[in-house]
C-alpha cells in the first residue's frame, strides 16, 4: 500500500490525441517518482474529474510507463469538455482532486485543456500547483521561437508518407487528389505536409477572409488544374486545411454539407468532407469548359493523431514530462511548459492568455512569412503573369475560351 503522507502528483490528459502523450506520461511518473512522490492517473480526462469519479485515479508506477513513451495513444485516454457548458460542475472537480490529495497537478493537452489548467490553477489558490504540457498536431500554440507543439512533428512525417504514396498514384492513374487535413484554427499541418511532399498545391485558411465564396476556392483550384494541363500534366495532389471550412458562409456550405456539432458545441470541421464539396465546384467548372479530369477527395486526420512517435518526440516529450515535475517540485503553478534553445522554459499563463477574449492565444500561419513564401514559390496556381502574353494564349486554349474569357473568369484571384 503506498504511504499516503507523500504528496501526490496527478496526471490528467485533454482534448484530442497526439503522437507523444505517453512520452509525457513516462517521463513525469518517473522522475515524481524518483523525487518520492506517489503518482496517479486520471483515467478519462476531465470528464471523470467533473462525475466526481474517483474510481478513475489510478496509482502509476515506474514498471508502469517505463517502455510507454515509444507508444502512440494514450494509457489514460482523453476526452474533451467545454468549459461553458461545465460551470456548474466546476466545484465537484475541484471537490474530487482535493479528496485524491493531489497537490500537483500535470496537465496535457491543445488550448481547451490549457484553459482548464489555468481555470484550476486560479481556483486552488496554491493548494494545488499545476503545470501544463501543449500538444496539438495543429501545431498552433504559440510557443518561443516557433518551436512546434509535441506531436506535430510525427503527425506531419506520417502525413507526408500519405501524400506522398497518393503523389504517386495520381501520376499513375493521371487523376486529381484533393486532401484534407486538420487543423482548426491554424494551416501549420497543412502547409508542411504540402512543403514536405511537395504537393501540387496547399490552401490553407489564412489565406482568406471570413464569409470565403465557395467559388473563390473551387476557381483556385480549377485554376490549378487547367494550368498543369497546359503544361502537359494531367495529374496533381491539393491539400487543404480544414479551417477553411469554418471561413465559408455556413448557410452556402449547410446547403452542400450536413454541418454536425461536437461535444463542445463547435462546428465538426473533420466531419465535413471539404474536398467533396469542392470537387463538385471544381468539376461543375471544368465541366462547363469540356475539360474531363477525374478528381478524388480523402480526408487525413484521424490517422496521424494516435500513431507512434517519432524520435523527435520521443525525445521532445520526455524533456517536458521530466520539466513539467521539475518545475512543481521547486513549487512553480500556474505555467505551461517548453523547451526553447536547449533548455526548459515555463510561459506564465498570463502570457498565453488573450485578456480581451479570455481564451487562449492561437498561432496562425504568418502568411507574410518566408516560411509561407517558401512554400508558396513551389505551388502550381494561376498568377498574375498567367494573364498576359504567351501564358494567357496557352491557358485560355487549354480552357477552350478566348483570352478574354479567360481573364474574365479567373482574373479576380490575383488582384
Amino acid at each position: 500500500m503506498p504511504n499516503k503522507s507523500k504528496d501526490v502528483v496527478g496526471i490528467i490528459v485533454g482534448g484530442g490525441p497526439a503522437p507523444g502523450i505517453n512520452g509525457v506520461i513516462s517521463s513525469a511518473t518517473i522522475e515524481a517518482i524518483n523525487e518520492g512522490k506517489r503518482v496517479v492517473g486520471i483515467m478519462g480526462g476531465f470528464k471523470s474529474l467533473f462525475n466526481g469519479d474517483k474510481s478513475s485515479a489510478i496509482p502509476l508506477s515506474i514498471d508502469d510507463v517505463s517502455r510507454i513513451h515509444k507508444q502512440g495513444g494514450s494509457i489514460l485516454r482523453t476526452s474533451r469538455e467545454y468549459p461553458d457548458r461545465v460551470k456548474e460542475r466546476f466545484k465537484v472537480l475541484m471537490s474530487t482532486l482535493k479528496q485524491l490529495r493531489i497537490k500537483h497537478l500535470v496537465t496535457i493537452g491543445g488550448e481547451g485543456t490549457l484553459f482548464m489548467a489555468n481555470w484550476i490553477e486560479k481556483e486552488a489558490r496554491r493548494s494545488i500547483n499545476v503545470v501544463h504540457v501543449p500538444k496539438t498536431i495543429d501545431n498552433d500554440i504559440p510557443l518561443p521561437g516557433g518551436v512546434s507543439t509535441f506531436g506535430y512533428q510525427t503527425a506531419r512525417h506520417w502525413g507526408v508518407e500519405i501524400v506522398k504514396n497518393i503523389m504517386e498514384d495520381a501520376k499513375t492513374t493521371g487523376r486529381w487528389y484533393f486532401i484534407t487535413t486538420m487543423g482548426r484554427h491554424a494551416g501549420h499541418l497543412a502547409l508542411g505536409m504540402g512543403k514536405a511532399a511537395g504537393a501540387t498545391i496547399t490552401l490553407v485558411s489564412e489565406e482568406f477572409k471570413e464569409k470565403l465564396p465557395l467559388k473563390e476556392v473551387s476557381d483556385i483550384l480549377a485554376g490549378a488544374i487547367i494550368k498543369r494541363l497546359s503544361m502537359g500534366r494531367d495529374h496533381g495532389v491539393a491539400v487543404l486545411a480544414e479551417g477553411i471550412a469554418e471561413k465559408f458562409d455556413l448557410e452556402e456550405l449547410s446547403r452542400y454539407e450536413q454541418l454536425e456539432k461536437d461535444e463542445t458545441g463547435r462546428i465538426r470541421l473533420s466531419e465535413i468532407q471539404l474536398g467533396r464539396v469542392l470537387k463538385h465546384r471544381v468539376k461543375e467548372t471544368l465541366d462547363s469548359m469540356d475539360i474531363k479530369v477525374t478528381i478524388v477527395d480523402k480526408n487525413i486526420g484521424y490517422e496521424l493523431r494516435a500513431a507512434d512517435p517519432i524520435p523527435f518526440d520521443i525525445e521532445y516529450t520526455r524533456n517536458l514530462g521530466y520539466g513539467a515535475v521539475r518545475y512543481l517540485l521547486r513549487g512553480g503553478t500556474g505555467a505551461m511548459i517548453t523547451f526553447f534553445d536547449g533548455h526548459l522554459r515555463p510561459i506564465p499563463f498570463v502570457e498565453a492568455i488573450n485578456h480581451s477574449t479570455g481564451r487562449v492565444k492561437v498561432r496562425k500561419v504568418n502568411i507574410a512569412s518566408e516560411t509561407y513564401e517558401v512554400g508558396r514559390k513551389y505551388m502550381i496556381r494561376l498568377e498574375e503573369e498567367d494573364f498576359e502574353g504567351e501564358n494567357l494564349k496557352r491557358l485560355s486554349k487549354t480552357a477552350n475560351l478566348k483570352p478574354a474569357e479567360f481573364k474574365k473568369r479567373f482574373g479576380y484571384l490575383v488582384v
